[in-house]
């Protein structure tokens, strides 16, 4: 039988192959003492071929970071000993989690950089709304001026020159005023489109949302096609789709007509007691289209503060809870996103309530037929709904092209 010899095995390997030849200790055998030094033990009564010991890949990676980690820390107590302190760098993932949530940040601002006011303006006179808000601007700040020079500045406006400024001025105004209603006209387009589109909507499975359930409920044969009881007059669809619109649909719908033939008698086309009369009522249309955008107007404050005090709370747990910015940069970076975009919307609900606060204010003048204080407090208010609403149709176009310029 063979054997293989291992250095600095000699007399213990002798011993064991004695005894293993030996009968009567062959049951009883004892293996070898580990010796440390030997980097390789092979068991002597294994029938498997012995194989050269190398070391694994796990072994001399760990070997290897053991070494580096060593070198690290000696380096590490040498600089502590010279008297520098050496800061780990941090991890880069937060970094470039962060960068990437204020990417879109990064772009909005450059885009409002490149979107000059004079754009803005130009993309507003394109339209005829931007015109309207522009020469109600000019009227209302010339009918303040007015007042101010007849009541303030120059209360005799006895000499020649006040007077023609005046005659001018008025000229001016009243021009504005005709050129805002010509701007004006055919507004009431939009409203009908709304109330016709209603007719590719079915209501029911009759047709009609207007008919009882009773009448729904029955079969009806489709050679007998069920009428309203008003008679063919109610069953026109045009009429039942405006039956069915929306009050502030109709409402816009009616006070459009209604200015278009006061601005028809305005021109001579049509006669001024009519003309008056359409006046008359487009100024109670406006009255209760303002009462109804008041109401919507609240309803939609109240919605948006709920969700700021939702995403306020939140954000509050999440600071009680040990949650940071630092330790949840994406959480927090949306939540304050979503605060404000929420508190932009809440700025400009406000404006749009100030300036609904100023018409109604302006319209029952007119409503009540009060003559105290109507030009001061018409003009006044009149100015601040035209800076209101060209303010907010402003953001709007400037929005626009900043989404064309981040697209872009």
């Amino acid at each position: 039988m063979s054997s293989i010899s291992f250095p600095h095995l000699g007399d213990e390997m002798g011993s064991s192959s004695s005894s293993l030849h030996d009968p009567m200790q062959a049951p009883f055998y004892t293996p070898p003492a580990f010796d440390m030094s030997n980097s390789f033990q092979m068991n002597p009564l294994s029938a498997h071929p012995p194989r050269t010991p190398r070391q694994s890949a796990v072994t001399q990676s760990h070997l290897r970071n053991m070494s580096m980690s060593i070198s690290v820390y000696d380096e590490k107590a040498e600089e502590e000993q010279d008297g520098e302190t050496v800061i780990p760098d941090k991890p880069e993932a937060d970094e470039d989690e962060v960068v990437e949530l204020d990417e879109e940040d990064v772009r909005v601002k450059a885009a409002e950089k490149l979107v000059g006011a004079h754009e803005v303006w130009r993309d507003m006179f394109v339209t005829s709304n931007g015109r309207d808000k522009a020469f109600k601007l000019m009227q209302y700040s010339i009918r303040v001026y007015l007042l101010f020079h007849s009541k303030i500045l120059f209360r005799s406006g006895k000499s020649a020159w006040q007077r023609e400024i005046v005659r001018r001025l008025m000229a001016a105004k009243n021009g504005f005023s005709f050129t805002r209603k010509m701007l004006i006209m055919f507004n009431w387009l939009a409203p009908l489109s709304q109330v016709l589109a209603q007719q590719s909507v079915p209501f029911s499975s009759s047709g009609s949302s207007l008919m009882p359930h009773s009448f729904t409920a029955t079969s009806v044969s489709p050679s007998k096609p069920l009428q309203l009881s008003g008679g063919p007059f109610l069953s026109h669809p045009i009429l039942r789709a405006l039956l069915s619109a929306p009050p502030p649909v109709l409402l816009e719908l009616v006070n459009g007509l209604s200015d278009d033939i006061y601005s028809l008698s305005r021109l001579g086309l049509i006669g001024s007691k009519l003309g008056e009369r359409a006046a008359r009522f487009a100024d109670w249309c406006w009255l209760f289209t303002t009462l109804v955008g008041l109401v919507e107007n609240g309803v939609e404050l109240g919605l948006i503060e709920g969700s700021q005090r939702d995403v306020q709370s939140r954000a509050y747990k999440e600071s009680l809870s040990g949650a940071t910015s630092k330790s949840q940069p994406k959480a927090s970076k949306i939540d304050e996103r979503e605060l404000a975009r929420l508190q932009k919307k809440n700025y400009w609900l406000q404006v749009s309530r100030a300036k609904l606060v100023m018409d109604l204010i302006f319209v029952s003048w007119d409503i009540l037929r009060i003559k105290g204080w109507k030009d001061t407090v018409q003009s006044l208010t009149g100015l601040a709904a035209a800076v209101l609403s060209s303010a907010k149709l402003y953001d709007k176009y400037r929005n626009t092209l900043v989404n064309k310029a981040l697209t872009s």
